[in-house]
């Protein structure tokens, strides 16, 4: 599905440069369930913006179905990203003037998909994860957990091929981290390809393969027994 070859990420203020990825090589298929693990300030999250077409490389290629999209304008990004990746992060990033419809609803806004099939695909998604009886509320009505819910159907409303996690559970309490774990693993058993940034050993060991960084290299790359 993707591919890194030699791809470094190099960021620069004033004199001074920062080397956040250093000649990542990286293949991930379709359908994996990898989880990307190391210390904080290693690269984690950095090699995950690249995976998802925020962030350009500074050096090397990312082949991503096929294409070498390193060095691709922003508007070809976008065009690219838009229904094929999802992102769910550790901040549920919801907009409290729209209620959690509108919030799920608004992934859907620019692919062009008629008003009555973007209202269908809500409904559906919102009812798959348990929270169409929420669908009038505004964010600051829900738990953190159902916030996570909320965020997860709008990652999850345009069908994406993969869905990338930053710390998806940092915000949530143990049983409402379980719950998206659980709901995480649901999802790559359908067959959606999950990249998923953790700090959590245990988290980690739910998905099919880990890689751990250090100092913006890939030092540990394991499968793990099913």
């Amino acid at each position: 599905m993707l591919r890194l070859s030699g791809v470094s990420k190099i960021h620069t203020a004033g004199e001074v440069r920062t080397t956040a990825l250093d000649r990542i090589d990286l293949e991930i298929a379709a359908g994996e369930y990898v989880a990307i693990t190391g210390p904080s300030g290693c690269g984690k999250s950095t090699l995950l913006s690249v995976l998802g077409l925020l962030d350009v490389p500074t050096s090397g290629e990312y082949w991503f179905e096929g294409r070498n999209v390193a060095g691709w304008s922003e508007a070809k990004l976008n065009a690219l990203r838009r229904g094929k990746i999802g992102f769910i992060f550790q901040s549920f990033n919801l907009i409290e003037e729209l209620t959690v419809f509108e919030n799920v609803e608004l992934a859907l806004e620019y692919t062009g998909m008629p008003a009555a099939e973007r209202r269908r695909r809500v409904r559906d998604m919102l009812e798959r994860l348990g929270m169409a009886h929420r669908a009038g509320h505004r964010p600051s009505q829900l738990s953190g957990g159902q916030q996570q819910r909320v965020a997860i159907a709008r990652a999850l409303v345009a069908g994406p091929a993969m869905l990338l996690a930053d710390e998806p559970t940092g915000n949530l309490d143990t049983a409402h981290g379980d719950e998206v774990m659980r709901l995480l693993r649901t999802i790559n058993a359908e067959g959606t390809t999950v990249v998923m940034v953790t700090h959590s050993p245990a988290h980690a060991a739910q998905a099919s393969r880990t890689l751990r960084l250090l100092d913006g290299r890939i030092v540990v790359d394991a499968l793990l027994a099913a």
